[in-house]
C-alpha cells in the first residue's frame, strides 16, 4: 500500500500500533544491554526526572509499586541506581542514577540512534521528510488527553 492509498479508520490504528510495537522491539534488540525493558524504562525515567521515591517512579511509569520495587532492586544490584535518604525527611528514600547507570543509558541511546540513523540513510529524501512530519504527529499523539490527566 502506498502513502497515497486510503487507509480506513479501522485499519490505521491497528497498522500504526503494529508498526510502533515492532520498531520498539527492534530498538530494544539493538541496545545490547542485559536489563529488561521495564528496568531500562525506570532507569531512563530516573535519569530524566532526577532522584525520586519508588511511589513517584511507579506513578511515572504507570506500573504497580511491586513491579518498580523489583526493577529497582535489580538495577541497584547491577550498580545502576542507589537509594539515598531524602535530605529534608530521612524517613523517605529516593532512588538516583549512578555514573554506571548514566553510562548505560548513554550507550543504550547511542546504539539505538546509530541503528535508526543507518536505516534512515537508506530512505529517499522524500521518505525522510515524511517521517519528520510523522514524528511531529506522533509527539502530539503522546500528549496526555483529558481522560489521562483526571
Amino acid at each position: 500500500m502506498t502513502a497515497f492509498e486510503t487507509i480506513t479508520d479501522t485499519d490505521l490504528p491497528e497498522r500504526l500500533r503494529l508498526a510502533v510495537t515492532r520498531l520498539a522491539r527492534r530498538l530494544r534488540q539493538q541496545s545490547g544491554v542485559d536489563t529488561s525493558p521495564t528496568q531500562m524504562s525506570a532507569l531512563a525515567t530516573i535519569g530524566r526526572l532526577g532522584p525520586m521515591t519508588l511511589g513517584e517512579l511507579a506513578g511515572a511509569e504507570r506500573v504497580q509499586p511491586p513491579t518498580i520495587t523489583a526493577a529497582v532492586g535489580r538495577l541497584e544490584a547491577q550498580g545502576y541506581v542507589v537509594r539515598r535518604p531524602d535530605e529534608q525527611d530521612r524517613r523517605i528514600v529516593r532512588v538516583e542514577v549512578t555514573s554506571a547507570g548514566r553510562k548505560l543509558l548513554a550507550r543504550n541511546r547511542s546504539r539505538k540512534t546509530a541503528y535508526l540513523a543507518k536505516r534512515l540513510r537508506a530512505l529517499s529524501p522524500r521518505e525522510r521528510a515524511t517521517l519528520t512530519e510523522a514524528t511531529e504527529i506522533l509527539d502530539r499523539l503522546l500528549e496526555p488527553d483529558a481522560s489521562e490527566t483526571s
